[in-house]
């Protein structure tokens, strides 16, 4: 807002002119006929001037001063324009508003800086018709604007001059810097037409605004326009007050906590109990009785002398304060002392796991060389299996055996780096990487970590927290690990990182690299019947208050619930079906129901409704085509039945029961290995462009992919386009080329596994997984025999009997029309 109090003082200096008083007493103004319609312009910067209003210009620019001068000499008429830029020194016609106000100059002023100003009085509105010269003054023909004033006695006109009047006074009283002289003022203004233009003209609007005033004709129009601008701006300083209200409650509000809060200080320090030397003096006894190296007590003391120089008040104590505390609570360079005894190390990891014999051995190997050496560099674990078979629980009874501290980090669904290394100390809430926040909770620098779900880690624009992880787990690196929030290089390499996973494929080669895989397979019915017996019966009966004598599982009731209500490679599943049988028991101890101890099939069935899974069983076929194949899953192995069917088209290939698209490409190699052996086969060419091919596998809700059904494909259609039978009680497995070779694939065990609970007598494999074979233990391989082959004759020697089907289907090719 432009302040009405210059205009007001102003006002005081033309008071104690005389000459300027009988011109201001004076009504008298030029008429219309002594007002030339070529008018000598003068441009404003920031200001619009109205009729009827007496105000200074400050001349400052040459050709003003020139022009003011000259008409002041002559008939002392001028044209006062607003300029479209402020910043414009020399402005033309074209950068002149068209609308202005013819004015009269009054005097003009020698300032006492030497600067010149003109009093000038506004007369009537004009608008520019036509520009007539721009140098060496502005000149331009105009036409004079009559306004359309009120009619005489208009109280509604009245009535809105007092509001005009009334809210400027408002503005007045709540502008700061605005003096109540200016209130005076505008209550000795008797013409109404004069407070209007006089209020357009001082207070503060934008230009457009002002211009929208000047253009508008009729007065009473000019002044609801003007009523509603003053509104506006009523709001806009009301606005500020309230919010200068809040501030200056909120700085009250802290000068008084500060000056509290120094009392207060002064108070305690008199007491003797000041609490910033005390946190201090805390921070170096606590120092004093650490171990850490060298350079970690030099960067706390330099950190420390920091936090002295730093007022504790500041936001930044209390960052400097959490920084030492937490180089302070961090173990360094203490550790448990590992426990030697191997024969106690055996007997922990026996009690907590069933089998796991790899896991065990390879515990058992390190604490073996510590034992000898002495120091040795912990190794790094990657425990990879299925679901449920003990990864995760089993860190814990390594960390038991090796008696140390046990830290676990889940890293499912990690996505931010920062949450491994941790932020900079700078950023608000800032905290060090989980590593180290782990270490700091079990103080040792020397635990178990067990790194959980590691296949299932995430990376998006915060990071990946993979890569950071990298530098965790290689052992030529970890013992310098950086730490952000630390800004200190911390040592893990006497940290046993045992990681676990699902899928090594989610892994980042780099990651698996620096790791040792350990592969944890799923178990044997027996082992499940076992570890049930061993760990899971008892960990539920006693976690539901139930006695031994008064529920009982026998080997075949375990079996029956193994086989007939779960579906897992591990016990996960199992343990849920045991906590429900034995809480149903409960149940009925809890309600003084008589029960028998010995649980039943009918009974199992009776707690947890009809059987949910039917465990899938070798069943011969009696038709050409079908063949059993083997298949690992997340939840172990099963096997597949492949089907193939033929009929009458024109050699189209169809495969169904949602395949992935290396199984596709499995299919369409089977079908072009058999075409292209039709010799061997004794299968006549033709018939490849007359048959339709359709080859499917069962539950096709579950999608299936991978090479190892290759071989098992093959036989299928050669079987289909032969009609001789397949083998009984066969299964087969392995990836074929286009050559015919028969290459090896993975999760021998849980496909052997799954082949033995569904009746399977021979296994048809690569030769180049017969190593694989011959790792497992000879309890999984009792019972089966297997056949090591090389090529695809050598499958189709061993599986195609010459022997055909009970019913052949007669494939041939058909007879041409005549």
């Amino acid at each position: 807002m432009r302040h009405i109090k210059e205009k007001v003082m102003f006002s005081g200096l033309i008071d104690k002119e005389s000459d300027i008083i009988s011109i201001l007493g004076d009504d008298s103004l030029p008429n219309e006929e002594e007002i030339s319609n070529n008018l000598h312009l003068v441009p404003l910067r920031n200001s619009v001037f109205f009729p009827k209003v007496i105000t200074p210009i400050f001349m400052g620019r040459k050709k003003s001063i020139d022009v003011i001068k000259k008409k002041y000499k002559e008939n002392k008429i001028i044209g006062v324009v607003t300029q479209k830029k402020p910043n414009d020194d020399d402005p033309g016609i074209k950068d002149i508003y068209q609308y202005g106000t013819v004015a009269r100059i009054i005097k003009i002023l020698e300032l006492p800086d030497g600067s010149q100003s003109a009093i000038v009085q506004g007369i009537k509105r004009f608008r520019i018709v036509e520009p007539i010269s721009d140098e060496p003054f502005l000149v331009a023909k105009v036409e004079l604007l009559e306004d359309i004033l009120p009619k005489d006695n208009d109280s509604e006109f009245e009535a809105l001059v007092s509001n005009i009047r009334h809210a400027a006074e408002s503005i007045i009283h709540m502008h700061p810097t605005i003096g109540e002289e200016a209130t005076m003022t505008i209550k000795n203004m008797e013409d109404a037409i004069s407070l209007v233009n006089f209020i357009c003209s001082n207070i503060e609007f934008p230009i457009n605004d002002k211009l929208s005033l000047l253009q508008t004709a009729d007065v009473s129009q000019r002044g609801y326009k003007l009523l509603s601008f003053l509104a506006i701006e009523i709001q806009k300083l009301q606005l500020r007050d309230n919010i200068n209200v809040k501030v200056q409650k909120k700085l009250d509000e802290s000068q008084k906590e500060f000056i509290l809060n120094q009392q207060l200080k002064e108070i305690q320090k008199e007491l003797g109990n000041d609490p910033t030397s005390k946190e201090i003096t805390e921070l170096k006894d606590k120092a004093r009785k650490k171990k850490w190296s060298k350079k970690v007590k030099e960067v706390f003391e330099k950190e420390l002398q920091r936090l002295e120089r730093i007022n504790h008040m500041s936001p930044e104590y209390g960052v400097q304060l959490s920084y030492l505390q937490t180089i302070l609570d961090l173990p360094w360079d203490y550790k448990t002392k590992d426990n030697y005894d191997l024969e106690r190390a055996q007997k922990v990891l026996d009690e907590d796991h069933y089998g796991l014999d790899k896991v065990k051995d390879r515990i058992l190997e390190y604490l073996a060389v510590l034992k000898l050496k002495g120091n040795l560099k912990s190794p790094i674990i990657c425990l990879y299996g299925p679901p449920g078979v003990g990864k995760t629980s089993l860190g814990k009874s390594v960390a038991r055996a090796l008696n140390r501290k046990y830290a676990r980090m889940s890293l499912g669904g990690m996505h931010d780096e920062s949450e491994i290394r941790g932020h900079r100390k700078t950023y608000i809430g800032a905290m060090p990487g989980r590593i180290i926040q782990s270490l700091k909770k079990v103080n040792t620098s020397n635990p178990v970590f067990v790194l959980d779900e590691i296949d299932k880690i995430g990376s998006d624009f915060r990071g990946d927290p993979g890569s950071a992880l990298l530098e965790v787990l290689d052992p030529e690196q970890n013992n310098t690990f950086h730490d952000n929030y630390l800004d200190i290089d911390y040592d893990l390499s006497d940290v046993m990182f045992i990681a676990t996973a699902n899928n090594l494929s989610t892994v980042s080669p780099a990651l698996i690299d620096r790791m040792e895989i350990i592969d944890m397979t799923g178990y044997l019915m027996e082992e499940k019947v076992e570890i049930a017996k061993q760990h899971l019966i008892p960990k539920q009966l006693s976690a539901h208050g139930i006695r031994k004598n008064q529920l009982k599982f026998t080997d075949q009731v375990l079996s029956f619930l193994i086989d007939n209500y779960t579906r897992e490679s591990g016990v996960r599943e199992l343990d849920k079906k045991v906590a429900s049988i034995v809480r149903k028991v409960a149940k009925e101890v809890a309600f003084g129901q008589k029960f028998s101890a010995e649980l039943t099939k009918e009974k199992i069935v009776d707690f947890l409704g009809a059987p949910r899974f039917t465990r899938t069983k070798y069943e011969e076929s009696k038709v050409a085509g079908v063949v059993t194949g083997l298949a690992w899953t997340a939840a172990g192995g099963e096997i597949m039945t492949i089907e193939a069917i033929v009929s009458r088209g024109v050699g189209k290939l169809s495969m169904t029961g949602n395949l992935g698209k290396v199984m596709i490409e499995s299919a369409t190699i089977a079908y072009e290995f058999i075409k292209s052996h039709y010799k061997e086969l004794n299968v006549h060419p033709q018939l490849f462009k007359h048959w339709n091919v359709h080859i499917h596998a069962p539950e096709g809700a579950i999608p299936k992919d991978g090479p190892s059904a290759g071989i098992t494909i093959t036989t299928g259609l050669a079987s289909l386009f032969t009609q001789r039978k397949i083998l009984p009680f066969t299964a087969m497995t392995g990836e074929l080329t286009l050559s015919g070779k028969v290459l090896p694939v993975g999760g021998i065990k849980e496909k052997i596994l799954a082949a033995k609970r569904a009746g399977i007598k021979q296994i048809v494999i690569s030769e180049l997984n017969k190593a694989d074979v011959e790792e497992i233990k000879d309890i999984y391989r009792e019972g089966i025999i297997f056949h090591y082959v090389k090529t695809m004759d050598d499958v189709l020697e061993i599986a195609l009997l010459e022997e055909k089907v009970e019913k052949p289907m007669k494939i041939g090719i058909p007879k041409k029309k005549a």
